[in-house]
């Protein structure tokens, strides 16, 4: 999947994306960094189209997937080329079962009742949690499980890629472990391309081969993941160290020098 300097505007007026591109090759973990209101989210929309849900829309630039322009799509279109979204804020359809809320995700698979139950089958054998839960309302199980739901909701479509904003937000860090390497293994063993949205630049890090930093609407910085972890910016600014150790909330908070990016 190619993303070539998009820009995104909403409302016809508010520029969101400034140029952005991106690339997100066969069978990798892709690490999209950034604080709260950088871009990460509305990256994730431009190229499942889902920004036009929001009044926003690709008013510069193309997003490719496998040679094909796909950002003139409409999302179910999308859906059905293999690039999945997972919303962040673990949304789910409280009213219904952890099991009809899954099966909600194969509506773009219509009567294929062989593969939608052994999808199904897929799904609860990475999270087998949520088969013990697949009678229950996703309204009443718990935060992690939404999360687990959610995913496994999407795996549901088959996807070549998914799209996961914000994995880890509202997470214990043991779930937050958990989720991600359920995510690995859906990668390795599935052959799911990951394009993942995370304030938590560590653990987005630690299981990406590839990253980009977002800041102000704009990709200022991108490399494998093992540099950017070794990288004085991020290692300062989004991991809270520098050389001389771990970083007070307070002297993250007021920045003491401009990021290098950025000057």
């Amino acid at each position: 999947m190619r993303v070539n300097n998009i820009e995104v505007i909403y409302e016809h007026v508010i520029l969101v994306l400034k140029g952005v591109s991106l690339d997100v090759y066969e069978g990798q973990i892709v690490s999209l960094l950034g604080a709260n209101g950088a871009g990460k989210s509305t990256t994730l929309k431009a190229i499942s189209n889902l920004v036009k849900a929001e009044r926003g829309e690709v008013t510069k630039g193309t997003v490719e997937f496998d040679g094909r322009r796909i950002d003139k799509l409409y999302a179910p279109e999308v859906v059905k080329l293999g690039i999945v979204q997972v919303m962040e804020g673990r949304h789910t359809f409280e009213h219904l079962t952890v099991e009809d809320d899954l099966l909600t995700g194969a509506y773009t698979r219509g009567q294929d009742k062989k593969g939608i139950r052994e999808a199904l089958e897929a799904v609860y054998r990475y999270f087998p949690r949520l088969k013990e839960r697949r009678h229950a309302k996703t309204g009443y199980i718990s935060g992690g499980e939404m999360q687990m739901c959610a995913i496994g909701r999407g795996l549901m479509a088959r996807p070549r890629i998914m799209l996961l904003d914000e994995p880890s937000m509202g997470l214990a860090p043991l779930l937050v472990k958990e989720i991600f390497e359920i995510i690995v293994r859906l990668n390795r063993e599935e052959k799911v391309a990951m394009l993942l949205a995370e304030q938590n630049a560590a653990m987005a890090l630690q299981y990406a081969r590839y990253g980009y930093v977002m800041e102000n609407g704009r990709v200022v910085l991108d490399d494998e993941a093992e540099i950017l972890k070794d990288n004085a910016d991020v290692r300062e600014f989004y991991l809270g160290l520098t050389d001389l150790g771990k970083k007070s909330y307070r002297d993250v908070k007021h920045y003491k020098r401009r990021k290098r990016w950025l000057a």
